[in-house]
Formats: C-alpha cells, sequence, structure tokens
C-alpha cells in the first residue's frame, strides 16, 4: 500500500484533518492557505479535462469547492491525499453540473442552435462527452466501485498513481491495473472507435482518455 507523500507542512495539515472530523469547522480556514497551490493545480487540471469558461478561472473553482466543504457539518480525512482527493470530486461535480446546465438550457430552447457558431457546437459536444463519461462511471461503480474511484481521482482529478493509491488504500500497481479496466470499459460503453464516441457529432475526440487535454469545453 502507498504510504502518503510528506512535506514540510504534513504535520499542520494532518492536525488540521483531526480537528475537521472532531467537528472544529473553523479549522478549514486554517487549512486552506497549506493546500491552496496543490487545490490549484487540481482544479487547473479539471478545467483542462471538463469546463472552462470565463466565469469560472481555477481560482473560483477553488474557492467554489471551499464552501461545499464549509456547508458540511462533519468531515473525516484520513490524510491530505483523502482530502485531494475528495477536492477533486467536488470539482468534478461543480464543472459536471455546469455541462448538464448548459444542456439543459439547450434541451428548453434557450440555446438556439441555428444562431451558435463552431465553437459553441464543440462546446456542447463536450459537455454531452463529460455527462456521458460520469454516466458511464457510474454504472461501472455499481459492478467495481473502487475502480470507479481510480479512475475519477485520475482522469478529472489529476491525482498522480502515487496520491490515487494513497487515497484509494492500495499500492501503485493495483492503481495501474484499475485504470487500465476502467479505460477498457469506457472504450466500450461509450463506443470510443478511433472515429469519437458513439452518437458523438464531426469534432468530439476519439479517445478523450488517451488525450485528456482535449476534453475542453471551451
Amino acid at each position: 500500500m502507498s504510504e502518503p507523500i510528506q512535506s514540510p507542512s504534513d504535520g499542520d495539515v494532518t492536525q488540521l484533518l483531526h480537528q475537521l472530523a472532531d467537528g472544529e469547522t473553523a479549522a478549514l480556514d486554517d487549512l486552506l492557505p497549506l493546500v491552496y497551490s496543490e487545490l490549484r493545480r487540481i482544479a487547473h487540471g479539471q478545467r483542462k479535462r471538463g469546463r472552462r469558461t470565463p466565469t469560472l478561472v481555477t481560482t473560483e473553482l477553488v474557492h467554489e469547492a471551499y464552501l461545499r466543504f464549509a456547508k458540511k457539518d462533519r468531515q473525516v480525512y484520513k490524510h491530505r491525499e483523502h482530502f485531494y482527493a475528495v477536492a477533486a470530486l467536488a470539482m468534478k461535480q461543480i464543472l459536471l453540473d455546469e455541462a448538464k446546465s448548459r444542456l439543459s438550457q439547450k434541451r428548453g430552447g434557450e440555446v438556439e442552435a441555428e444562431t451558435l457558431d463552431p465553437n459553441q457546437v464543440r462546446i456542447d459536444q463536450q459537455a454531452e462527452l463529460m455527462v456521458a463519461l460520469d454516466r458511464s462511471l457510474e454504472k461501472l461503480g455499481k459492478l467495481k466501485w473502487r475502480v470507479r474511484r481510480v479512475a475519477e481521482y485520475r482522469y478529472f482529478g489529476g491525482l498522480t498513481e502515487e496520491e490515487t493509491a494513497c487515497a484509494v488504500g492500495v499500492d501503485v500497481r493495483t492503481v495501474r491495473r484499475d485504470w487500465a479496466k476502467a479505460r477498457a470499459w469506457l472504450t466500450i460503453d461509450l463506443g470510443f472507435d478511433g472515429r469519437g464516441p458513439a452518437g458523438a457529432g464531426q469534432g468530439a475526440p476519439a479517445d478523450p482518455l488517451a488525450e485528456p487535454a482535449r476534453l475542453e469545453l471551451t
């Protein structure tokens, strides 16, 4: 099993995480400055793989995730990698909610298809792809919960193999096997065939898992 990655502030972070577990919600304010740079790295990766909009920059994504943490009454994190993993999932959900909102507006007629330029069409395609990926991973999770988590941490969260191993509680080799299984599942379930997911329009990435940086919605 992989061990948590150490850093000079590890002791302070661990202490604050224990305080959060004890119900001391004020500890979150002290924790944020210690983990802010890492959260920005995760948020930046999320925006590259998810939806990048003029109104939701990296800093705002971090702050929105922080607000979601602040609303929780009791928060239990085993270590800093576990905290980063939970943060990554929170950011993913924020971006996923935006993608769903855009698609809902489109279906409701709030976005006129005939007025969309090619960039807007691509944004819609990427929103559809992000929602499809999430739904596929949800189905995978009912069969293999850990494999789903590994895929979410590695792809959406941008966590390293070592960070993912620590967050899930397995060794790095298991993470690599699970990631390969997740890729195989998504390839079949979403119909990646070299031309893009089944049902996706022209311009959709042929395999977004092979080139995660291409999964951008703007």
